[in-house]
């Protein structure tokens, strides 16, 4: 195993203290903030809860891209289910403790922002992680700061790289004490003058508590948690409006990239703030385009208010709405129609007739060919556009 070890930035005299240039980030934040509010705007426009359509959407999304950012495949119908279960909703998809453990975590973080924010809770957040004991077949302490070293290998087998050592352990307490009395010093308060940029805080934070690695396993999760929590705390509502980790995931390489050029810096975090402020309205932009789906679907249904649907119909439109344009694969036919609602094939012609000729759905092609697709302006479901005028 090859070490590349140099100077780390919690090795030099400076640490923690955790520095940027405002004008050069300045913009960026500019840029973020903007685009947040576009997204507060919409939100607050289709009046979105917790509980609703979006926001579960989101709280998805960032169960199963936190996860994916550390290599791990999350069951989406698990997924759904347990968001619906931490959220009071009936459901009755598969259960896996791994992933309510995380849903819980990921809730707490946005939903308790306003409560303090100690290492016992961070404890229990990674306890939550593991609640086996183990991560994969290996066991490990749960719910406690780590007790050995630290440090984050990557290459593949046989040609390993160490990439970060982490603070030894005898120093983890010590750490994480300054990181939480820093984070509950900069909490911003209403009323008054915040002591530091939302967005800036939330990255400090997370590079900060990446450094110190404090947990055998889940310090990413728990990191990225962390990063929620602050935003959360930034603009005082209780309710997902991003997905950031999805955003990391889609740029992976550059979030470690961003990450490790921090912690072998000089504690100058210029450019970690940057990159982070830049990942940030990308969120923004995706949530935004989120929320427009919605509005497209609540749409969709006020122009139907006053045609005759069976569930079958309604459930199937639902799952083409809640797909989007160019999401279902191929479009739908007659046998997708049938595994959908158990429908019998006589049934499922009657059903797509009767859609297609209150246009609900537009088709394509012929015999075997035939597609159907919802009807709903502006979307082309892979090129393809619809020739029917919409229902009104």
């Amino acid at each position: 195993m090859v070490s590349t070890k140099r100077f780390y930035v919690w090795q030099r005299p400076s640490w923690p203290a955790l520095t940027f240039d405002h004008q050069r980030v300045g913009p960026a934040l500019a840029h973020a903030r903007r685009l947040q509010g576009v997204v507060e705007g919409k939100a607050l426009a289709i009046g979105i809860e917790r509980d609703g359509q979006v926001a579960r959407e989101l709280m998805e999304d960032e169960v199963i891209s936190t996860a994916a950012i550390q290599g791990e495949r999350l069951d989406l119908a698990a997924v759904r289910s347990s968001v619906m279960r931490q959220l009071g909703l009936d459901a009755t998809g598969p259960r896996d403790h791994h992933v309510e453990g995380l849903v819980e975590v990921l809730d707490d973080a946005m939903n308790g922002f306003a409560a303090p924010l100690d290492g016992e809770r961070l404890q229990r957040w990674q306890s939550a992680l593991f609640a086996g004991g183990a991560s994969g077949i290996r066991p490990m302490a749960v719910g406690r700061f780590r007790s050995g070293p630290m440090q984050i290998v990557t290459g593949p087998a046989g040609h390993e790289v160490v990439s970060y050592d982490a603070p030894p352990s005898r120093r983890v307490a010590k750490e994480m004490d300054r990181f939480l009395a820093w984070f509950a010093k900069t909490t911003p308060v209403p009323g008054r003058l915040p002591p530091l940029d939302g967005l800036a805080r939330a990255a400090l934070a997370h590079l900060w508590f990446e450094t110190i690695h404090p947990f055998e396993d889940g310090n990413g999760r728990v990191g990225r948690a962390l990063v929620d929590m602050a935003i959360a705390q930034d603009h005082r509502v209780p309710v997902r409006l991003y997905s950031l980790s999805r955003q990391l995931l889609a740029s992976r390489k550059g979030y470690y990239d961003a990450l490790n050029v921090a912690q072998r810096g000089n504690g100058d975090a210029t450019e970690w703030v940057l990159w982070f402020a830049q990942q940030f309205a990308l969120a923004c932009e995706r949530s935004s385009q989120v929320i427009d789906r919605a509005i497209e679907k609540a749409r969709f249904w006020s122009r139907q208010s006053g045609l005759e649907l069976n569930e079958r119909q309604r459930t199937v439109l639902q799952r083409l709405l809640d797909d989007g344009d160019g999401g279902f694969a191929d479009g739908l036919n007659a046998e997708k129609y049938i595994r959908l609602t158990s429908a019998s094939k006589p049934t499922a012609t009657r059903d797509l007739a009767d859609l297609v000729r209150q246009r609900l759905l537009w088709t394509t092609g012929q015999g075997r060919a035939l597609r159907y697709f919802v009807n709903v302006p502006g979307w082309t479901h892979r090129g393809e556009t619809a020739q029917a005028e919409p229902a009104r």
